[in-house]
């Protein structure tokens, strides 16, 4: 009679077992994919369930408990350590005995029961666990747990299977914290104050930032979501985590601090030149994230039409830069690029129909997308034509490095070193007939042309119009566009380019040695300075000019150059 309780003992004890062995989840069933899943259909699995079944979005019963399992699964198979011992032992630890009942080999078995293990997400702190198991036929010993085997049938039969006899144990019990995630923030960039200021402040990029700490519910569902967002637009933003846990005070500084769930933000240059940071407060889905990080990348690249537009009018010491495509709004990788070289260069971006395009023709683009550069000079070149790429990343890398060498010209032009014989270093254009209905085009309010005779007076030229066309007062700010007055400057030369002079119903210009014209191509109206050009002198003049102080006179006809 004695050994009733006992006998009572085992058979619950079994009973267990086999309701433990029968709720046993397989991982790769949980997410409904096969065992030879590569990492990506694994995540794209577990996005999909995990949106399903998140408890904000399903208040179905039970919904809940699956999105638990969800995450345990995901745990599993997004560790490569863990799958390969889930794979090997049916237990993610490597440890047989850890997670259901399993067989451990010769001398070991046992099981772990975890109640609520899957509702334990990963992050949340204090779950518990409860844990039994026993040595096998030979061992006599218990295990680590304390409850042994042949405690049981010493109990029974005087003595263990093995014909060793153990002191009787029970259950143990293990308090500690589940914390698991696949792309987990300890593998982004980790962002701490010095790398935030050294590297994100200012620097062109934008950046998607996922703010956290250890003990916040659904951490792997920001994660997934981040990681797929990210890699999505890869090249046009980077991404980091900010651990709130080790370093409060910069989340403090910040603004923050995450209290109930993790958040997400976004580095970003939309407003103005200055980055700033922005919460995500929507959707948690891939498609509103990834329209929130496209909306915040950066705007610096002004949208033009080709058949009013003239990039010799929007004259300055930086280079342009003008992207033709066929999309209907700026490209995103033309805006990445807008924010990482916005100090370098203007940006510009055009929709085209096709290279038939008269516009684009004039350009000397035969194939599209195309990349045309212009240097300080004013001088055009294509920097490529007929874009090839397979994937944003490479995209940005490709033509990061076109731009960068095109930087390099720019500046080996404005040193004054000479590539050929030609003036590439001169900051004001020469005209000539390829570039005049450029530059003095009529949609150029104003043309300011400085005429000499002789190389060392069309150097000195050079000088006056390259310091006064970056005069405050040449470059005045439009109160509804932001850019600047339409004006445009160029060198004449007057030896070669007497049938221009001679448009020009003005006594002493034939002989004149130096002499600054302007011109108003639209209403075919010129008028001269007065006097020697000195840079005093013709700052004077085209602040007149462009105050409307000075009278224009009708040309005989339409001047041309040669």
């Amino acid at each position: 009679m004695t050994n009733r309780p006992v006998l009572r003992l085992i058979v619950v004890g079994l009973m267990f077992l086999i309701v433990v062995e029968s709720k046993k989840v397989d991982p790769y069933k949980v997410l409904g994919v096969d065992k030879s899943a590569s990492q990506r259909e694994i995540q794209k699995a577990f996005h999909k369930l995990s949106l399903q079944y998140h408890p904000d979005k399903n208040k179905n019963k039970g919904a809940q408990e699956k999105f638990a399992e969800i995450n345990n699964a995901y745990d599993i198979l997004s560790d490569e350590q863990k799958r390969k011992n889930y794979d090997l032992y049916g237990d993610e630890t490597g440890t047989p005995g850890y997670s259901d009942f399993t067989s451990g080999g010769p001398g070991h078995s046992g099981f772990n029961f975890r109640p609520g293990g899957w509702e334990n997400m990963g992050g949340q702190q204090g779950s518990k666990s409860f844990s039994f198991s026993f040595g096998g036929p030979s061992s006599g010993k218990p295990s680590s747990s304390g409850f042994g085997f042949n405690d049981i049938f010493s109990s029974i039969f005087g003595g263990g299977m093995g014909g060793g006899g153990s002191q009787f144990g029970g259950f143990s019990s293990s308090s500690g914290s589940q914390h698991g995630t696949g792309r987990s923030a300890k593998s982004m960039q980790s962002v701490n104050a010095q790398f935030y200021r050294k590297e994100i402040v200012d620097n062109g990029m934008t950046w998607l930032l996922f703010v956290y700490t250890s003990n916040l519910k659904g951490i792997q569902h920001y994660e997934s979501l981040v990681d797929e967002v990210a890699t999505s637009l890869q090249g046009a933003l980077k991404i980091g985590s900010i651990n709130c846990e080790s370093d409060a005070s910069f989340c403090m500084e910040l603004s923050v601090y995450p209290r109930r769930e993790p958040k997400i933000f976004v580095y970003s240059y939309t407003s103005s030149d200055k980055g700033s940071l922005t919460e995500y407060d929507g959707n948690l889905d891939v498609k509103s994230l990834k329209s929130f990080c496209q909306d915040h990348l950066p705007r610096f690249s002004s949208r033009v039409n080709l058949e009013n537009w003239n990039a010799a009018s929007e004259f300055g010491r930086i280079p342009k830069v003008l992207l033709l495509s066929t999309k209907k709004s700026t490209p995103v990788i033309w805006r990445a690029l807008s924010g990482l070289y916005r100090k370098r260069f203007v940006f510009y971006n055009a929709e085209v129909r096709d290279v038939s395009d008269p516009s684009v023709r004039k350009l000397g683009v035969d194939s599209l997308p195309a990349v045309v550069g212009w240097l300080s000079n004013g001088e055009k070149q294509i920097l490529k034509s007929g874009i090839s790429v397979k994937d944003l990343k490479s995209a940005v890398q490709e033509i990061s490095s076109l731009l960068d060498k095109f930087d390099k010209k720019n500046k080996k032009a404005a040193s004054g070193k000479r590539d050929n014989t030609e003036t590439v270093e001169e900051s004001i254009p020469l005209l000539t007939s390829s570039n005049f209905h450029d530059i003095c085009s009529e949609k150029v309010p104003v043309c300011f042309i400085g005429v000499s005779r002789s190389a060392s007076n069309r150097d000195k030229l050079q000088k006056i119009l390259q310091s006064v066309s970056q005069k405050s007062f040449s470059r005045r700010q439009s109160s509804t566009s932001g850019s600047r007055d339409s004006v445009s400057y160029a060198l004449l030369d007057a030896s070669k380019q007497q049938p221009f002079l001679n448009a020009l119903n003005k006594s002493g210009l034939k002989s004149a040695e130096k002499l600054l014209v302007a011109y108003k191509p639209k209403r075919g109206t010129y008028a001269t300075s007065e006097g020697e050009v000195t840079e005093e002198t013709a700052e004077g003049f085209i602040s007149s000019v462009l105050n409307g102080d000075v009278h224009f006179s009708k040309a005989r006809w339409k001047p041309t150059v040669n």
